[in-house]
């Protein structure tokens, strides 16, 4: 970045587990200089706060008006429309965390608040920056796209109280397969089931896509050990994607006695959470759409939400 252009001031509002992730790889991003941190446990803002040599703030209202060029949204999802909309109608650029909101009403007030003041609103899919899921798109290419199965399990994870796996992580998987195909969800059918949380958490749920792909969701958090996969079968192969290691392989060719030809695809050991911040600040340098759009995370939202039958 030319010296002549100064970083530009960005906060973090909601300083748990995802926002401290955000204030770490903020600090480390040139293009930005993280200035603010509002979370309304003050020892957790002022802890937060010092160890980047940010202001900290312990209320909206004062993070609002702190002067800053763009902001991370990582509070609860019931505070991202109310807060988000302040900070765009105050000419802020804004990354909110998954899912956009917690309404579809209130993802709709964002996505105009963004357009009236002209300015970004990025969505948070960090898997859409999983070195493993851009290595799938890029194997799937110019091919027909037959069906998808994600895998998401693992146990309960303690920061949860809210929300149950369908937004907490089926929200991830929805928008990967809306990713992959370019093509809108049409049908869904959901299965849940609540075990030991007090909201669902065992989810099998299936999709059928605009363009005829069909898909699959498996997610819970009843799995003592975590598992994220990704299978993508097309007309001319099969590709098997492990989001934790990373590992993809394609399987193609296949023989009449059945056997195939299989190839690791290279993935890039990128951290997916910089890479998405710092396709944030590209979005705000050249007013280019950002790469996960308002509307991106209301199709996703309102997918969830039918799953919850609550669409």
């Amino acid at each position: 970045m030319p010296n002549s252009i100064p970083p530009l001031k960005v906060g973090v509002a909601g300083v748990g587990v995802m926002g401290r992730n955000h204030a770490r790889v903020l600090s480390d991003i040139r293009e930005f200089d993280l200035t603010a941190v509002f979370d309304p446990d003050a020892p957790t803002a002022e802890g937060v706060a010092s160890l980047y040599d940010a202001k900290a703030f312990t209320t909206a209202d004062d993070f609002v008006a702190a002067g800053l060029d763009a902001a991370v949204v990582a509070t609860p999802n019931r505070h991202h429309a109310d807060l988000g909309v302040a900070l765009l109608k105050r000419g802020v650029h804004v990354l909110v965390e998954k899912p956009i909101a917690a309404t579809v009403a209130d993802a709709q007030r964002m996505i105009d608040a963004a357009k009236a003041s002209d300015r970004v609103l990025m969505v948070g899919q960090v898997e859409r920056f999983n070195p493993a899921v851009e290595a799938v798109k890029r194997a799937i290419q110019g091919e027909k796209v037959i069906s998808i199965q994600i895998t998401r399990v693992g146990p309960f994870p303690p920061r949860m109280g809210e929300v149950g796996v369908v937004i907490d992580l089926a929200v991830h998987d929805i928008d990967i397969i809306r990713h992959l195909t370019d093509s809108e969800i049409v049908e869904v059918q959901p299965q849940l089931a609540r075990t030991k949380a007090e909201r669902e958490d065992t989810a099998l749920l299936q999709f059928r896509l605009e363009n005829g792909t069909i898909a699959h969701i498996t997610t819970n958090w009843v799995t003592p050990y975590k598992v994220r996969t990704l299978q993508v079968a097309t007309e001319g192969k099969f590709v098997v994607a492990d989001l934790m290691t990373r590992q993809v392989t394609e399987y193609f060719g296949q023989q009449p006695d059945g056997s195939y030809s299989t190839r690791g695809v290279m993935s890039w050991p990128n951290e997916p959470l910089k890479k998405e911040l710092e396709a944030f600040a590209h979005a705000i340098r050249t007013g280019e759409p950002p790469a996960v759009t308002g509307e991106d995370g209301l199709r996703n939202l309102e997918v969830a939400l039918r799953c919850l039958g609550e669409g």
